[in-house]
């Protein structure tokens, strides 16, 4: 979740005013956090790429809408109608096949301490983490959405509303379908992952 920003809303002021690097500053802070949001939405890094440069330009073209509020939550509106337009375009396509997220597959870390995971460990949890993340890009876009909002970047029901267009009523329903849409797929799923997350369904 990223870190409050002390002087947002001078910068955004003074981004109004036309201080590029006001602008630029804000950008920087939630770069991270909106092309999360659209890899997430569209499993793909060139299109979350070109979703995120897009949000941030119609964010700058569209500062005076901001009506104050989180800004933060506006942003991820901006995103989220960024990715829609994408799904629309690819509607027709076939669905593309699911990508691990960005730094899953890196190995520049530093060294493993005598308390971090085995390399078994780290195995299993990456193949639950695929799992997981396979069962969100199964969901319907809307139910992905507050998903991702909610259990991923934290935003609260209102933030969440306001990101999404929709009312506190929907949000909280889309949210708790969309939890146990994800759950019935890891049911159905827990074969083909390591023991250790498998559910217990024996009875002793």
């Amino acid at each position: 979740m990223v870190s409050p920003l002390d002087n947002e809303l001078t910068l955004i002021q003074a981004a109004r005013r036309g201080q590029v690097e006001a602008f630029n500053l804000l950008v920087r802070h939630y770069q991270d956090g909106v092309y999360a949001l659209a890899y997430r939405i569209l499993a793909d890094r060139a299109s979350a790429d070109d979703a995120a440069q897009e949000t941030f330009i119609t964010a700058y073209r569209s500062l005076s809408g901001f009506r104050g509020g989180s800004f933060r939550a506006w942003l991820f509106r901006i995103a989220t109608n960024a990715c829609y337009d994408e799904l629309r375009r690819r509607k027709r396509r076939p669905a593309s096949s699911f990508e691990e997220l960005p730094g899953a597959d890196s190995d520049d870390g530093p060294a493993l301490s005598a308390s971090s995971p085995t390399p078994e460990q780290v195995a299993q949890q990456a193949e639950l983490h695929r799992a997981i993340e396979q069962c969100i890009q199964a969901l319907q876009p809307d139910q992905r959405l507050v998903l991702i909002l909610s259990d991923v970047e934290g935003l609260s029901y209102q933030e969440i509303a306001d990101s999404a267009g929709a009312n506190l009523g929907t949000v909280k329903s889309r949210l708790s379908r969309a939890r146990a849409s994800v759950r019935l797929c890891l049911q159905a799923v827990q074969e083909l992952l390591p023991a250790v997350y498998r559910l217990n369904t024996r009875q002793d």
